[in-house]
Formats: C-alpha cells, sequence, structure tokens
C-alpha cells in the first residue's frame, strides 16, 4: 500500500523540465497580487491579479479580474480580462469579457462577439525571435540610459 516502488513508479512519469520543473502547471499571478516589473516563462502563466510590465511567455491566459499593462509576448495568449498596450503572439483568442486597448501583431487571431477591442490588428507571420520566450524581456529604460550615456561620451 505505501512500498517505495509505486511512489517511484507514480512520480517517474511527471513530465519534467531543467532544473526539475513541472511545466504543465502554470504560474499563477493570483487576484489579489499587483506586480510591477517584467514577467518571462518558457511555460504558461496565468494572471488573474495586476501586472504592470513587459511579459514573455509561450502561453498567456489572462483571466476575467486580470489585467495587463505592458507590452506582451507569447506563442498563445488566451485574454479574459483587459490588455493595455502591444500584443506579438502567433494565436490571439479574445474573449467576450475581454477588453483590448493597444494593437495585436498575430498569425492567428479570434474575437468572440461581446469583446472590446480599441486599437489595429495585424495579421503577419511572425519570426521566431519575436515571440521567443527563452530570453527576459529587454528593459526599455537601460536601453535609454545607455543611449544617453554613449552619446554624452561622443
Amino acid at each position: 500500500m505505501f512500498s517505495r516502488a509505486s511512489n517511484r513508479q507514480a512520480t517517474g512519469d511527471l513530465p519534467k523540465t531543467e532544473g526539475g520543473l513541472d511545466r504543465s502547471v502554470p504560474s499563477i499571478i493570483s487576484a489579489d497580487l499587483t506586480v510591477t516589473g517584467d514577467l518571462s516563462s518558457a511555460g504558461e502563466i496565468q494572471i488573474d491579479g495586476r501586472v504592470e510590465g513587459d511579459i514573455r511567455c509561450a502561453s498567456l491566459i489572462i483571466g476575467i479580474s486580470g489585467s495587463v499593462t505592458g507590452e506582451i509576448r507569447a506563442e498563445r495568449l488566451r485574454m479574459h480580462g483587459s490588455i493595455s498596450g502591444q500584443v506579438y503572439a502567433k494565436s490571439v483568442f479574445l474573449a467576450s469579457t475581454a477588453r483590448m486597448t493597444g494593437d495585436i501583431t498575430h498569425e492567428s487571431l479570434a474575437i468572440e462577439p461581446g469583446a472590446f477591442m480599441e486599437g489595429h490588428c495585424r495579421r503577419s507571420p511572425l519570426p521566431a525571435e519575436v515571440v521567443a520566450t527563452d530570453a527576459p524581456p529587454q528593459k526599455r529604460l537601460e536601453q535609454i540610459t545607455d543611449a544617453g550615456l554613449n552619446s554624452a561620451a561622443s
């Protein structure tokens, strides 16, 4: 009943990735949490709270109570909440409860009746580096600071 052999068999079949993490479970930002800063994941992120920053991931789900202010780069985006910013994703789904303010660049787009969309939609085959999830988003402040230092040194 509680033998070690059966425990090994039960846990041996779980999908593992680098560092022993199980990627079938999403990283969750719960409804009572606000994150200020950039998020990056090679797996799935589910947002039920608020994120103020850029997001880069393989799959992003924004729940009904979730909101994002910033740029999103993902393979798949499923939106039930709100986004204010630019979206670059291969597959985008806006549910009837979604509120999107900004432009969407996509390969595939589905919008349910009732969804709010203010911005431009552009169908474009996205190059792999646009939605790549292995590198964290670059910080715009660092780019501006570096540009200012380079021009001041000249």
